[in-house]
């Protein structure tokens, strides 16, 4: 049975585990990482998913969130293109779809109701249609 985490509460609370301060001199994406796992997930955008699940974060939290999203909108877009954040699923660590079958069977049914995919897109979905 699928069970959605809960959207009040924020990966550090769901994880149990708290990121140290990022140091002054880090990056833009290690600070907003750091930030977002502070943030609860249920004000998690579009954007945030998709950069948090590009740097594998979360995942076991946040990719229900964003098959939720993607049933809906499966081209859906954050800041950089549309179908971002299903590129950023699609690139996801392998080993997340061995641990969580349930999620990878969700997102072959979406993947299998698209009618059309970019070619950049519809290339990560062939290889995750074939692993």
């Amino acid at each position: 049975m699928k069970r959605l985490p809960n959207r009040a509460s924020s990966l550090e609370a769901l994880e149990g585990h708290q990121w140290p301060t990022p140091p002054p001199h880090a990056t833009r994406l290690v600070a907003t990482t750091h930030a977002l796992r502070r943030r609860p997930i249920g004000e998690l955008t579009v954007e945030d998913l998709r950069l948090l699940i590009g740097q594998n974060v979360g995942l076991r939290h946040l990719l229900p969130l964003a098959l939720e999203v993607l049933r809906d909108n499966p081209m859906a877009e954050g800041d950089l293109y549309e179908g971002d954040l299903l590129s950023a699923v699609l690139t996801t660590d392998h080993g997340v779809w061995t641990d969580f079958p349930d999620l990878g069977e969700d997102l072959r049914v979406i993947i299998d109701a698209m009618t059309t995919l970019p070619p950049e897109l519809r290339k990560r979905a062939e290889t995750f249609l074939s692993s």
